[in-house]
């Protein structure tokens, strides 16, 4: 079995909940009817006669309510699977105190019905008297009656035994592969419920509207490990639900959101896809995140830079120093590229102007003291066609002299 099947397994329980209801219902046979002369049924390959009721089908209402109401519970937090409700084995206390509330109604209901059963006969028969002979000779009594109306459910744990051959394995991983299309499927059911009862066509709401897209919350909180996609979409529901006022009507832009939102669940692809985007975004501001710290810049030291340029001053073309700025960084000096902004609008120095030092620091340092962090200076060293004439020894004794000059000045960190 496959890590995820199994992560699966280990999260949840199986909760198959066992509800018999009574059908009051016979099957129509062909001396039940009353045929006009010459006139005859299709043969039963043809078609079937169907049933006829024996009582009052509003007399069983509320054992259907109470089965359905059993199966919202179960839906609330979690997804059929397997004729049963996977729910998470966090959720399953809470679940069974209702089921067990629910088992207790289902008791009481069906003694009234035993109770009032021939009654409501009788009173099918007076609502019927044409066709009171057919219903009386199909009415069950009242002790099988009593073996056909049940309530119960199971909790179950699932696992897969070791022993089962691999097609066996791969049906039920394909099973629980399906269990995030099932859910999402279940989310767009009710989402729908809610545009079309509460949603479409209105101006304002009532905080009441709420409540289903709550549901729809925990639900994909509570199995956010059945899909990578169900998270994000949980936080876009909180972000939405953060906004709500806690009191008066619900209008304007934030109804709108609300239909959208809605809209959105209500169509399972367009929420997984919802939900893919967001991570992607996420990725992409985390790696964002990431270059930024990489790409900062080494320090080096203004002294080991100096010795450094001085033994390589020699080796250093009109090319490399058409591409090379000098970047002064608070009393340190680094080597930056071309995407290093200008912060002094520092201009390019000439040839004759590498031995002025008044003019080469010339506007370097305005400013640089002015706010509490230090600022960025770019020195732009741009050998012009004329510098063709100046000797490798010439630039040399230029750094050494502005070697010399900083060694004067020694008030100041910056050095070249």
């Amino acid at each position: 079995m496959t890590q995820t099947a199994q992560i699966i397994l280990d999260k949840v329980v199986l909760v198959k909940v066992e509800a018999n209801i009574y059908g009051a219902r016979k099957k129509l046979k062909k001396e039940d009817l009353v045929l006009a002369d010459g006139s005859k049924l299709p043969p039963e390959d043809l078609a079937s006669l169907g049933s006829k009721r024996l009582l009052d089908p509003d007399q069983l209402t509320v054992f259907n309510r109470l089965k359905k109401e059993a199966e919202r519970i179960c839906l609330r937090v979690g997804t059929r699977f397997l004729g049963g409700f996977i729910i998470p084995s966090d959720s399953a206390s809470s679940i069974t105190e209702e089921l067990d509330r629910i088992a207790v109604d289902f008791t009481k209901a069906k003694a009234d019905f035993l109770a009032g059963y021939d009654s409501a006969v009788n009173d099918w028969l007076v609502k019927h008297p044409e066709f009171a002979g057919i219903i009386e000779k199909a009415v069950d009594s009242v002790e099988f009656v009593s073996t056909r109306l049940s309530f119960d459910y199971l909790v179950l744990a699932v696992a897969m035994p070791e022993t089962l051959p691999e097609k066996d394995i791969e049906r039920l991983e394909s099973k629980i592969g399906s269990l995030s299309e099932q859910m999402f499927h279940e989310i767009a059911v009710e989402a729908n419920h809610l545009i079309e009862q509460s949603l479409l066509g209105k101006d304002h709401v009532t905080r009441s509207a709420l409540r289903p897209i709550k549901r729809i919350r925990d639900k994909l909180d509570g199995l956010g490990f059945l899909d990578y996609r169900v998270a994000p979409v949980v936080t876009t529901i909180d972000d939405l639900l953060a906004r709500i006022p806690d009191r008066g009507a619900i209008e304007g832009s934030l109804l709108q959101e609300i239909l959208a939102t809605a809209m959105l669940l209500a169509d399972p692809d367009k929420t997984r896809r919802h939900g893919e985007g967001l991570l992607a975004g996420q990725t992409m501001v985390e790696e964002d995140e990431t270059l930024e710290v990489d790409n900062n810049p080494p320090i080096v030291s203004s002294s080991a830079l100096h010795v450094e340029l001085l033994d390589q001053a020699n080796a250093v073309s009109d090319s490399v120093l058409e591409d090379t700025n000098l970047l002064v960084v608070s009393g340190q000096t680094v080597i930056a590229g071309e995407s290093v902004v200008d912060v002094n609008e520092v201009n390019p120095v000439e040839d004759s102007e590498m031995g002025a030092d008044d003019d080469l620091f010339s506007g370097l340092f305005d400013g640089i003291f002015e706010e509490d962090d230090a600022l960025d200076a770019e020195l732009e060293v741009i050998a012009s066609s004329e510098s063709d004439s100046k000797s490798t020894s010439e630039f040399e004794a230029d750094l050494v002299t502005t070697e010399e000059d900083s060694e004067e000045n020694s008030d100041s960190d910056y050095w070249f």
